[in-house]
């Protein structure tokens, strides 16, 4: 018998998918002749389709943000501590949406999908995608549901570069927007990190050019490492000693190289795993490019303010101290600017342990923050 869903859970959602056929020009200079985003949604939109608030997600997030796929289903979208009645981002006065980029590896149009010029996958054919790109094509499926005008714009890391660059490409159709954990642009030690990720992919003997599907492989030898390189940077020192420290998974040492010894090791092998059984190779790679191309300011002569001059905008930003991939210093250089540029902004530091996945992590007094500024949108 299926177990009730938690009173404050939207409960059972349904993925939606959006076609759309005019081609969409990207920042690389290619083009998509046509293109799906899958979707979902939370609450209900108001006579006045003015309550509608948009979730960008990170890196490796998707469309399912929040409530669950089916009634045995235990685990809830990737923020549904966030979304929900009575949660920061309440269902009961707000219309939420959250999809699955471009590029993504979960429904949408992406490496995985068929190239309709060629009548197998994209594979390494899929071409490069930026911020700029997504949320244009987000501006589109707002335009299909019939949204002139977001409340919020909301996202944590990569996601809140998307937040920000709503407030650049889309001025007048973002009231609010709240970026949390994120940057205005990754420093050069950030990219190096993403190299060596992607590098880690590259050089896998299985990814074939990143033509893997086709040989009916997947590079999971470099996914694995890439994911592990990758989570070492969203942890703090101090949340990777509360949870390991020089833990043992082993009775004794076995004085070799092969042999997981410590549990941190374990830990580290047992979510290189997994991930490497959910998500696509060319997908990550997309994903870090990404990443590693946001800098709205380039194109004001890196002058941030200068950058948020035609935002309309009300900005919440948030961070947490023992983030050190999106340190608050990298929060605060947008607080820097907004303030510069003569808009309202609200900052809030959280002292939390857990390092850059904190703003995944019900914190209480995060939790109090973001539900206190989301109060204050106006309906």
């Amino acid at each position: 018998m299926p177990i009730p869903f938690p009173d404050d859970s939207v409960g059972l959602v349904r993925p939606r998918t959006q076609v759309f056929e005019e081609p969409l020009a990207l920042a690389c200079g290619r083009s998509l002749s046509g293109y799906e985003l899958i979707y979902e949604t939370y609450g209900e939109l108001n006579a006045a389709r003015s309550n509608a608030v948009l979730i960008c997600h990170a890196l490796s997030g998707n469309h399912h943000a929040a409530g669950y796929h089916d009634e045995n289903d235990r685990k809830p979208g990737w923020w549904d501590s966030c979304i929900g009645p009575g949660k920061p981002i309440d269902t009961r006065k707000f219309f939420v949406v959250a999809l699955n980029n471009l590029g993504g590896c979960n429904g949408s149009t992406g490496p995985t999908s068929v190239n309709p010029a060629t009548g197998t996958p994209y594979g390494a054919d899929f071409p490069v995608v930026t911020v700029e790109d997504w949320v244009n094509s987000q501006a589109r499926l707002a335009d299909v549901l019939g949204i002139a005008q977001w409340a919020a714009v909301i996202g944590g890391s990569l996601g809140g570069m998307q937040a920000l660059q709503w407030t650049i490409s889309y001025p007048e159709r973002v009231r609010h927007c709240i970026a949390i954990a994120s940057a205005p642009k990754l420093s050069a030690q950030n990219i190096a990190f993403n190299e060596v990720a992607r590098q880690a992919i590259l050089s896998d003997p299985e990814f074939h050019g990143g033509d893997f599907q086709a040989q009916g492989v997947i590079p999971k030898r470099g996914l694995m490492l890439a994911r592990m390189v990758g989570h070492i940077t969203y942890l703090s020192d101090d949340s990777m000693g509360e949870k390991f420290g020089r833990e043992l998974k082993t009775d004794k040492l076995n004085y070799d190289f092969h042999s997981v010894e410590f549990q941190v090791e374990s830990y580290l092998r047992y979510q290189g795993e997994e991930f490497s059984g959910r998500f696509d190779a060319n997908t990550y790679l997309l994903m870090t490019k990404a990443l590693d191309y946001f800098d709205p300011a380039q194109a004001h002569d890196g002058d941030l303010a200068k950058t948020f001059a035609n935002a309309q905008a009300r900005f919440c930003l948030m961070s947490f101290t023992t983030d050190w991939r999106f340190s608050p210093a990298r929060s605060q250089e947008i607080v820097e600017a907004l303030i510069s540029a003569k808009k309202s902004v609200s900052y809030l530091e959280i002292d939390a342990p857990q390092g850059h996945d904190a703003f995944l992590i019900p914190i209480p007094r995060y939790l109090r923050g973001f539900a206190g500024y989301m109060n204050r949108i106006e309906v």
